[in-house]
């Protein structure tokens, strides 16, 4: 007889790529929390469909500053679509209200209560029995451009407010995960986020998100052209070259990790300068897409020598900035939802 199909970790997708890019002046308008609920329930393939969706703590999906009544009223609308809550994301950015993890007092005071505010909510949601896991994500809030202006302060001013952060996350029972991306300072390049990890010391509490599509950047050195694994100009045919990167990277990283994102990147960066430079995620069938999913995401779902992690009980898919008319079609949620299928077969377990 054969085994038993894998259904851990459970697959999540991401809410807010209905909100991330849109709304502003001359942008797309944004979709609506119970429409990408419903565009997430509705997925299915072979018979499997998403366990749930990863939230951002912002207006008009979710405001920050919500009342006990509106999370219940959250989770009810989250459980009339069969689905639960996973990670959420604390809106520590200055134009969300918080403020740069490396700023002056009042902006680091700032950021410290988003992640109060946003630990409050994930913690009222758990107790509501409408998540049963997931982490707080957040990062430093701040450009490399101006984190370059004094790297070894500026990264201390970010581990301390990290600490900070993290007292308040223990408190309510949280853990919160900094997601590795080329445009936040400090955390630009591998090194350097493994490097704040260490100095924010909170292997408990503090973690790292590793968002597939992101980490791809790291191996390129984009800006910090000093912390580049693969060699310039190499030939993307080369699997094996690229194979060797990512273990390098995840072998530095895998060990921080506590919450995992599926994603395709076409190994571009929009952005000008030297140190402003960020990635874009793709459709997983993007023509031009780098990574092999399923094959790839093994580097962060099992152990060095191979064997399954089984330390996340869910996975999410992250993608931002479609547009909306590609995000309306229910072929690109099938497409999504087959191909975390797919990492969960090659690199999950059952329970």
């Amino acid at each position: 007889m054969s085994a038993p199909r894998n259904n851990f970790p459970k697959l999540h997708n991401a809410s807010w790529p209905g909100v991330v890019g849109k709304g502003s002046p001359g942008a797309e308008p944004i979709i609506e929390l119970d429409q990408m609920l419903a565009l997430t329930a509705a997925a299915e393939v072979d018979g499997v469909k998403f366990d749930g969706v990863d939230v951002f703590l912002f207006a008009p999906h979710v405001d920050i500053d919500s009342t006990d009544d509106d999370l219940k009223r959250l989770a009810d609308r989250v459980r009339k679509h069969n689905l639960v809550i996973g990670s959420v994301v604390a809106p520590v950015w200055p134009p969300t209200g918080g403020g740069s993890a490396m700023g002056s007092e009042a902006e680091r005071d700032q950021f410290v209560e988003q992640v109060r505010k946003g630990c409050r909510i994930a913690a009222r949601l758990r107790e509501l029995g409408v998540r049963p896991y997931g982490i707080v994500r957040i990062d430093s809030a701040c450009s490399p451009s101006d984190w370059v202006k004094d790297p070894e302060g500026n990264q201390k001013k970010i581990a301390h407010t990290f600490q900070r952060a993290a007292d308040v996350a223990a408190d309510f029972g949280e853990r919160l995960a900094a997601e590795g991306e080329i445009c936040w300072g400090g955390m630009h390049s591998w090194r350097r986020m493994v490097q704040l990890l260490e100095m924010t010391d909170r292997p408990g509490v503090v973690g790292f998100q590793a968002d597939m599509a992101h980490t791809l950047l790291y191996t390129l050195g984009y800006n910090a052209p000093e912390d580049r694994i693969l060699p310039e100009n190499w030939n993307w045919s080369d699997a094996e070259t690229l194979d060797r990167a990512l273990a390098t990277l995840t072998a530095a990283l895998r060990p921080w990790t506590i919450d995992f994102h599926v994603a395709q990147n076409d190994a571009t960066v929009k952005g000008s300068g030297s140190h402003d430079k960020t990635g874009k995620h793709c459709l997983p069938n993007d023509p031009n897409g780098k990574l092999s999913i399923a094959k790839h995401a093994r580097h962060w779902l099992r152990d060095s020598y191979g064997n399954p992690l089984q330390k996340y009980q869910h996975i999410c898919w992250d993608g931002c900035m479609f547009p909306n008319d590609v995000m309306m079609l229910p072929s690109t949620w099938n497409s999504i939802l087959k191909e975390m299928i797919a990492v969960r077969d090659a690199h999950g377990w059952h329970a």
